[in-house]
């Protein structure tokens, strides 16, 4: 993976939605479907298991219906995090959730340094604080811990923010690397395609990586 060109500032304007009306009825009704097609669900399960060790605590954050977690390996717990309650009661990685909506409150109702790895799964594109967010999150991983975003190129286009529908996805790869270097405390910020070559033409697979940097 190559190294993700991080920036430092982000006018307010750049979070703007087409529609702007609360999330909590956007995300009223249950969606059991998937986003993304078999092959990049595939890639995701692979990127977690070679980025996240067995015997994880995991936070799923912005979770739903399917965390995407890979059968063949032993987690502790997942948490989910997310705006739907029907979604994540059917969502079998789940061990436990909460209803929170982020945009409202960036604030993690969480306790400092308990998660092993945290995962953003093609929802970044959504998040209108995502640099509260991602400071958020470094505060809940443990020194050391993983922080994963991984994204496509599909959305729901009237709920995401301005910059993402004006960026291709290289440009994807920029701003999460960015959004990750300006909340501070992530280290060796990288990011790229994560589908197989040999894949068969479908969804491609983005993924930007981070650790929480210990403090020396």
């Amino acid at each position: 993976m190559r190294r993700v060109i991080t920036e430092t500032a982000f006018p307010s304007e750049y979070f703007s939605r087409e529609d702007e009306s609360g999330d909590g009825l956007f995300y009223s009704q249950p969606r059991f479907v998937v986003h993304i097609d078999e092959f990049a669900i595939a890639a995701v399960g692979r990127v977690f298991r070679e980025q996240i060790s067995t015997g994880s605590l995991i936070l799923d954050l912005m979770s739903s219906w399917r965390s995407h977690w890979p059968k063949d390996h032993d987690k502790d717990r997942m948490v989910g995090l997310g705006m739907n309650d029907a979604e994540m009661a059917d969502n079998p990685d789940l061990d436990e959730y909460v209803v929170h909506d982020l945009n409202l409150n960036p604030e993690l109702p969480f306790a400092d340094n308990i998660f092993d790895a945290v995962v953003v799964t093609v929802s970044v594109q959504y998040m209108t604080s995502p640099i509260e967010t991602f400071q958020e999150v470094n505060r809940i991983l443990k020194l050391g811990g993983i922080f994963i975003v991984t994204f496509s190129n599909r959305m729901f286009p009237t709920k995401a923010v301005r910059i993402w529908r004006g960026m291709s996805d290289e440009g994807h790869l920029d701003l999460v690397g960015s959004y990750m270097d300006y909340a501070g405390g992530f280290g060796d910020i990288r990011g790229g395609l994560v589908n197989p070559a040999d894949q068969p033409q479908g969804n491609p697979l983005f993924a930007v990586i981070a650790r929480k940097e210990i403090e020396e």
